[in-house]
């Protein structure tokens, strides 16, 4: 199976990011994972997870049975695996990923382990996925971005998509998780693929079915 770093910064998404976690663990991959200061007061905003108490543990984010392949590490170890070319990570994640961790990215600012595994994968040439959520976004968030697009980064904003007709807040998050897997090249179910309509028109779903029946 594969190996991930994802890093959870201080852009809003916290949803997003814990079903990432869970279908790469189920999966089987193993996640290497580290939030920053501003990503643990997201999570206690966005999902009710008290990530900011000292001493909650990290690995309390997804279920009991998931915990084996994840390995969580201080935002501040800069000596970790992820901060090294020799580590054999397949890919860096970074969701959700705040404007102002995706302009130190692009800068090449290496202040903690979640900035220096980005700066890694570029340098080695691996995928780096980054998930912002922000709007609008200014010519300076715009120039960042291209920056590194450019660099070899895929930015992949978490805007879901209606045409699948979501019915619940999980559709559209399962929607963006779905985006990430297919960037990374893994098979999933989480939404129906679009298909070319029979009569070359409207909906594949124009029949009644919805997102989540």
């Amino acid at each position: 199976m594969a190996s991930y770093f994802l890093g959870f910064s201080g852009g809003s998404g916290a949803p997003i990011a814990l079903r990432l976690m869970e279908q790469l663990l189920e999966r089987g991959d193993s996640l290497q994972l580290a939030v920053s200061d501003a990503g643990r007061q997201v999570l206690r905003h966005e999902a009710g997870i008290p990530a900011d108490d000292p001493g909650f543990d990290l690995g309390h984010l997804v279920a009991p049975e998931l915990r084996a392949n994840l390995q969580v590490h201080d935002l501040g170890a800069v000596a970790a695996a992820p901060a090294s070319g020799s580590a054999e990570i397949d890919a860096v994640l970074l969701c959700p990923c705040s404007m102002g961790t995706l302009a130190r990215v692009a800068h090449g600012f290496s202040s903690n382990l979640i900035e220096r595994a980005a700066d890694v994968a570029l340098k080695e040439g691996r995928r780096l996925i980054l998930v912002p959520r922000e709007t609008p976004l200014s010519s300076i968030h715009l120039r960042n971005m291209t920056l590194l697009a450019e660099a070899g980064a895929v930015i992949l904003p978490a805007m879901p998509g209606w045409y699948h007709r979501p019915q619940r807040v999980e559709d559209l998050i399962d929607f963006v998780v779905a985006r990430i897997l297919d960037t990374l090249g893994i098979d999933h179910e989480l939404v129906r693929r679009w298909q070319t309509p029979e009569t070359g028109t409207g909906s594949p779903w124009d029949e009644g079915e919805v997102a989540g029946s």
